[in-house]
């Protein structure tokens, strides 16, 4: 029945909620001049209204801290959207407007714990290896004793955890997606109340969630040409391979809900079956090694891994390609040129969307492949609704990056919402 009402309400979107370039809010960097290049060519090419944009005095880098997020970034936008919180459906960021936020820093009132415990802390640990260090040379280490500090160790390093919120970091378009939620605990995720799996009760519990997406990549034309290729690419519809390189590893459902290896891998598979299915040429590759170099051309779709910070040109790929590797740094920049991880060398080669995360996002950071390829081939949604509907997390550590109006199964949609499942199958749906 979940799974019913779920595929309902991904039915009724595409038709209740049809996205306008009227819905389109655009995120200029001013103290970047190809920021504005950037959206002024976006304006011009999608008819989205000249004053549909919002100029923000940000760093030049790609990272932005904490405070500056707050101050420079989220609050001005509210502000600038006040009375148009129903209208601005989706906030596009453009080349130059950072990409990270910082985690959050310890309050002072939990500094003054952690300036408190530190000290037995670093104490604990020392007397530890000493202890240990005695029992490699003369093997009188007294267990208990050891025990003990073990156990005192663990829990100062939980508590110090706690207070420097390691996981606080992430994306500055996740984090935007709560652009109009209150406070919200910073330490790792929310759940997406867009999310086609979210209950109608947590979507009317909590404010609305904005999509975002990103124009940006190696160099401003680049960021340009996603604009240009996705129009182009639209006009007839997106042709081409797809390559599904997965790793063959077993989904049994048992001590995996599907959010883990095996079910993401298994929803690889899924998204292959699918596809082939729906009369795509596919190419599916299990074996644990990524693809080497030159191994298919004419791609227009591919997901793979594992290949951590370390990009294979594994593809040639046509105008309008949608490809994402799944792997834990690859859009830990997207300017740098010389980069070796994935998102950046993708648009490189001239991939028209992809996704990828700035930080550590464990699997459950990406969409589900089935899902998001899916719900992209039936045409009934542009890419930024696909990704919105089927990212799980908010204020995490994924972007999406290409044109939010592209749509590239328009004109030649491979399937309709109804073949698109909770994937993969026999996983269990963690959306509330």
């Amino acid at each position: 029945m979940r799974h019913a009402l779920s595929l309902t309400f991904l039915a009724m979107s595409s038709t209740a909620f049809a996205l306008e370039p009227a819905n389109i809010w655009i995120v200029v960097n001013k103290n970047v001049p190809e920021s504005r290049q950037v959206a002024d060519h976006y304006i011009a090419k999608r008819g989205v209204p000249k004053t549909n944009v919002i100029e923000l005095d940000l760093p030049k880098g790609e990272d932005i801290s904490r405070g500056d997020y707050d101050t420079k970034l989220a609050e001005p936008i509210r502000m600038a959207l006040t009375d148009k919180k129903d209208a601005a459906k989706v906030l596009l960021t453009t080349y130059g407007v950072p990409l990270r936020v910082g985690g959050q820093p310890p309050s002072a009132e939990e500094q003054k714990e952690l300036n408190t415990f530190r000290p037995d802390l670093d104490a604990a640990r020392k007397g530890l290896a000493e202890l240990e260090k005695k029992d490699r040379e003369a093997k009188t280490l007294d267990p208990a004793r050891a025990e003990l500090l073990r156990r005192h160790v663990t829990r100062l390093q939980f508590r110090e955890k706690t207070l420097t919120h390691p996981e606080s970091l992430a994306c500055v378009d996740s984090e935007l997606m709560l652009l109009w939620w209150p406070k919200y605990p910073l330490e790792r995720w929310v759940m997406n109340p867009l999310h086609f799996q979210a209950s109608e009760r947590y979507r009317k519990a909590n404010p609305a969630a904005v999509m975002t997406c990103r124009l940006d990549g190696p160099s401003v034309e680049i960021a340009k040409r996603l604009i240009d290729d996705a129009i182009a690419v639209e006009a007839k519809g997106l042709t081409g391979e797809v390559v599904i390189d997965s790793r063959g590893i077993p989904f049994t459902g048992k001590g995996d809900s599907g959010h883990g290896y095996g079910g993401y891998d298994e929803s690889m598979r899924e998204a292959a079956k699918l596809l082939e299915t729906a009369g795509m040429k596919v190419t599916l590759d299990t074996k644990n090694e990524v693809l080497p170099a030159n191994s298919a051309k004419g791609v227009a779709i591919y997901c793979g891994w594992y290949s951590h910070a370390n990009f294979v040109d594994c593809c040639e790929y046509v105008p309008g390609a949608v490809a994402w590797h799944l792997a834990s740094s690859e859009a830990t920049t997207l300017r740098k040129n010389d980069s070796k991880v994935w998102c950046p060398n993708l648009l490189k080669k001239g991939v028209c969307a992809t996704v990828g995360p700035v930080a550590e996002p464990y699997t459950v950071g990406f969409p589900k492949p089935a899902e998001f390829f899916g719900t992209l081939a039936t045409g009934e949604y542009t890419l930024v609704e696909a990704y919105s509907r089927t990212v799980l997390m908010c204020s995490w550590m994924t972007v999406l990056v290409g044109d939010p109006l592209y749509n590239p199964f328009k004109k030649n949609a491979k399937l309709k919402s109804a073949d698109v499942l909770p994937s993969p199958k026999g996983g269990r749906n963690i959306s509330p």
